[in-house]
């Protein structure tokens, strides 16, 4: 809840203190060099070290910045520096902590359960990406932006409490202590991790699915502004409508992987579900009614969870323990793969307009889901 309100706040936040656009996406920009850099340092941390002690860490930083932003603001000190500063500082610890948090959830229960246990996790993460938006807004009009930074505090600090609570940690290991190659230097455990994700089928076609996903497909959702405003011609508020109903689709595809669990051919689905949603974006680029538009953002939400889900659940059930903070540190690299992907739409959008932009990315993307189908047999024998 608090990481998706300040997807609201800090936004809001930059754009008062400097009335500039540029301003508003270099503040969300800066968050991709952390993530790029320390994503396979924090995944070596996450097999080396305690996962629950470094989201602990991770968690306490967070609460200690959010409320430092928030007593900046109500004392009317804040400066756009502060807020540059504290992207950076939420990305080097969010940088740390998703890598271990996404690898307690193997280690929290049996193999067979895997996939029921990641949509599960899909739909709290898709109920808070539909609430904390909404609360920090009703926050921001009543309070301003120091209500919700509060808000934001709190709701960590409860998340602290709760994973104080969580019960030790569990985890086969290759090292007798339970703790995957003390003895290994940083630099040849990231090394190893890399290595173990190129000669695994399974994790690599995963990792190659989602990159391609996030690097052609996505983005999309980066044009929506013009969409609404220009072709759609409904405005903010039905730009709002059409990512509403895109959460109500994930919203309902992670409760479907969530109770369907491993019954589904996951290679198949997986590669399928990105396929499709190249397909109904490619749709989506040559509407011009609003309703059969909503109807499109439904089902590429439910797409884009199956599709997403059914990633993390492959990685992880064809990672060791021993490998699993390294390979979901891979994994949630490829964020940085989205913001180059937003700005090569936004590029190709101004020079052949949104609706080409869109489509002949989105073809691309399809495509290449076909020829992995064709060319790499072992993906769609995936289970």
């Amino acid at each position: 809840m608090a990481t998706w309100m300040d997807s609201i706040a800090r936004g809001w936040l930059i754009y008062e203190l400097t009335n500039s656009s540029f301003q508003l996406g270099l503040v969300r920009g800066v968050q991709a060099v952390p993530m790029l850099l320390l994503s396979p340092i924090a995944g070596s941390a996450a097999d080396l070290y305690s996962r629950k002690t470094q989201i602990l860490i991770a968690q306490i930083i967070d609460g200690l910045l959010y409320a430092w932003v928030a007593v900046m603001i109500v004392a009317g000190n804040i400066e756009p520096w502060h807020v540059y500063l504290t992207s950076l500082g939420l990305a080097t610890v969010q940088s740390f902590q998703q890598p271990s948090r996404a690898s307690m959830v193997s280690d929290a229960v049996p193999r067979e359960c895997l996939t029921n246990a990641f949509g599960l996790n899909a739909v709290v993460f898709n109920m808070a990406r539909s609430a904390g938006p909404a609360l920090a807004g009703l926050l921001i009009a009543a309070f301003g932006t120091g209500g919700s930074y509060s808000a934001q505090a709190v709701f960590y600090l409860l998340a602290t409490i709760w994973t104080i609570m969580l019960r030790p940690e569990r985890r086969s290991s290759a090292a007798p202590d339970g703790r995957a190659h003390r003895g290994e230097s940083f630099g040849r455990n990231i090394i190893e991790g890399w290595k173990f994700s190129w000669r695994s089928d399974e994790v690599r076609i995963s990792l190659l699915v989602v990159s391609i996903a996030m690097l052609l497909l996505i983005p999309f959702t980066t044009l929506l502004p013009v969409f609404a405003r220009d072709i759609l011609q409904v405005g903010a508020k039905g730009q709002g409508l059409l990512l509403t109903s895109m959460g109500i689709g994930a919203l309902f595809s992670s409760v479907l992987v969530a109770f369907l669990g491993d019954r589904m051919p996951r290679g198949i689905v997986m590669i399928g579900g990105v396929a499709l949603y190249g397909v109904l974006v490619m749709i989506f680029s040559a509407s011009s009614w609003f309703s059969l538009s909503i109807i499109l953002m439904f089902v590429i939400g439910l797409c884009h969870v199956t599709s997403h889900a059914l990633i993390q659940t492959v990685i992880q059930s064809y990672s060791p323990p021993e490998f699993r903070g390294r390979t979901m540190a891979i994994f949630h690299m490829t964020q940085v793969i989205l913001v180059i992907g937003a700005m090569l739409i936004g590029g190709l959008a101004s020079l052949v307009g949104a609706r080409w932009a869109a489509a002949s990315m989105s073809l691309t993307g399809t495509i290449l889901m076909v020829a992995i189908f064709v060319l790499m047999p072992s993906a769609s024998k995936i289970h």
